[in-house]
């Protein structure tokens, strides 16, 4: 039989041949999808929200999670040196409700969550509330110049040499993105965590009141 008579043309006008290689190209780009997906699978704590156990709720731009006292680990001890050069340890800071960000400057989310950060920081500073950064890639010039043109007051440490920091969170709050935020209890243990940028300062204000109204 001829080629030409197993072409039959479809109301589109293209071929057979057309079609199939459009089933080849749309079967890549499930592929695709699947992968991505499988990389972008929620972790544990997300997991917990997506339940539907009612302990964390979503912002506009990203999930965060309340853990209630009985839930959380243990304390996170951590530290490392600031962009101006002091040694921080968070036994310094031992019994405040601290918020620890995690950022760099070249993250424009980060860019744009600072003046939020800032403005809770500043509501709370006469409290039992420390607020501490934590850069993950840049140097501490760099550091520096961001926390002057933002307007940061609070202190940020320097953990991309060592990574001392991010390693100290590592088991109990693995960093899925950046920019990432964590409130600590009294004792130091991750009571909430909102993963992505802040949407305003209402949600980690709230978050940071809860805390310090926990009995120590």
């Amino acid at each position: 039989m001829p080629l030409a008579s197993t072409i039959r043309p479809i109301r589109s006008g293209r071929s057979s041949r057309t079609r199939r290689s459009g089933r080849v190209v749309g079967a890549a780009l499930a592929a695709l999808f699947a992968v991505a997906l499988t990389a972008c699978a929620p972790d544990p704590v997300a997991e917990q929200y997506l339940s539907g156990d009612d302990k964390g709720y979503i912002s506009a731009d990203g999930a965060v999670v309340e853990i209630a006292p009985e839930d959380r680990g243990e304390p996170i001890v951590f530290g490392g040196v600031t962009e101006d050069g002091e040694e921080f340890r968070s036994a310094d800071i031992a019994g405040d409700v601290t918020v620890v960000n995690f950022w760099y400057a070249g993250c424009a989310p980060c860019r744009v969550e600072a003046k939020d950060l800032e403005s809770v920081w500043q509501a709370n500073e006469d409290e039992d509330v420390s607020f501490v950064g934590v850069n993950i890639y840049d140097q501490a010039d760099t550091a520096k110049a961001f926390a002057e043109t933002y307007g940061v007051t609070y202190p940020s440490l320097i953990d991309v040499d060592s990574g001392e920091a991010k390693l100290a969170f590592a088991s109990d709050a693995p960093l899925q993105g950046t920019p990432s935020t964590l409130v600590l209890d009294k004792q130091g243990r991750v009571a909430a965590r909102i993963v992505g940028p802040l949407d305003g300062p209402s949600i980690l204000s709230t978050l940071v009141k809860d805390a310090l109204a926990e009995s120590a």
